[in-house]
């Protein structure tokens, strides 16, 4: 029993459940549109994507990658950026046919990653997957921070204006496509590796 709870209460896998408990906080600050609020959102969305990154890098290193954290890790991830999309849906900041191809293609990939499980197949993910997060990333980023910002270098520039819905905006048209194309390309293996 000891040894069980080692396996699940292992520093990477302490960074995953932080990201899944930092939703609420991230949640509630999406409840109002202000600026404030929105950077607030953003900073704990990106603390949240940095423990992403970190807990698979210490999981590799440390020599402790776990069933708890395999299974978590994934979940996790999907867990945060459709919170963050669907508390931003309301202010009409995202639109609502993006928010469910990004959705959808999650539950998905997540279905068919669980039937090939069950059928002790893994299919790991591509580098399509990868940059599709990276790009989901940013363009949430982004569009959490919806307004102008007209700083340079932390210092405040009237010739220097960023409108950071814009940004998220263009980032997300390629998160779209890039979780489009990797959704057929995760498809693809799968029926390929099912029927082989």
């Amino acid at each position: 029993m000891t040894s069980d709870r080692n396996q699940i209460l292992n520093l990477p896998n302490i960074l995953t459940m932080a990201r899944i408990a930092a939703i609420p906080l991230m949640a509630a600050l999406l409840l109002s549109p202000t600026r404030l609020a929105g950077f607030w959102a953003a900073v704990v969305f990106a603390l949240a994507s940095i423990t992403d990154w970190l807990d698979g890098y210490l999981a590799r290193r440390m020599g402790i990658v776990t069933v708890f954290g395999k299974f978590l890790d994934p979940i996790a991830d999907k867990l945060i950026v459709m919170a963050a999309l669907i508390m931003i849906l309301p202010f009409n900041r995202v639109p609502g046919l993006m928010v469910l191809v990004i959705l959808g293609r999650e539950i998905i990939i997540t279905g068919l990653r669980g039937i090939a499980s069950s059928e002790g197949i893994v299919i790991a993910a591509s580098e399509l997957g990868k940059f599709k997060t990276i790009f989901q990333i940013v363009a949430i980023l982004g569009l959490v921070l919806h307004y102008d910002y007209n700083w340079f270098f932390g210092i405040a520039h009237p010739l220097v204006s960023v409108n950071m819905h814009n940004v998220g905006m263009f980032y997300l048209w390629i998160a779209t496509l890039l979780t489009i194309w990797s959704g057929v390309d995760y498809l693809v293996r799968f029926v390929k590796v099912i029927t082989r």
